[in-house]
């Protein structure tokens, strides 16, 4: 049974191709062919991550003549950015226990010498 597609930016950000993707468009617009070659892969994977992505909202495309330039829908990560925001706190307060948890080993080492 074929996997259901990503249809949101948690599910589509999952797999580790498609966040290559979107750090690379960050940059701005490319096309599939420059997308695949600068990550090496092949260019119909690459169409079928653009396709999941573009499903989710994540990136939009444009047709200039015959080429398909893709480019990065920053507002779509906002749910992700929400979610760990969440987070930021409990990050915040463990990185600060942590430094003076470092701090205190350091002072007792100089204590030492």
């Amino acid at each position: 049974m074929p996997r259901p597609a990503a249809s949101d930016a948690f599910s589509a950000v999952s797999e580790p191709h498609r966040r290559r993707i979107l750090d690379l468009l960050v940059s701005g617009e490319r096309s599939v062919g420059n997308i695949a070659g600068t990550l090496g892969m092949e260019q119909p994977q690459t169409s079928k991550h653009l396709r999941v992505l573009l499903a989710a909202g994540l990136v939009g495309v444009r047709g200039v003549g015959k080429q398909r330039l893709y480019r990065l829908n920053g507002q779509a990560l906002r749910p992700i950015h929400d979610w760990v925001k969440g987070y930021e706190q409990l990050w915040g307060e463990r990185f600060d226990r942590l430094e003076q948890y470092l701090k205190q080993e350091q002072d007792k080492g100089e204590g030492n010498i």
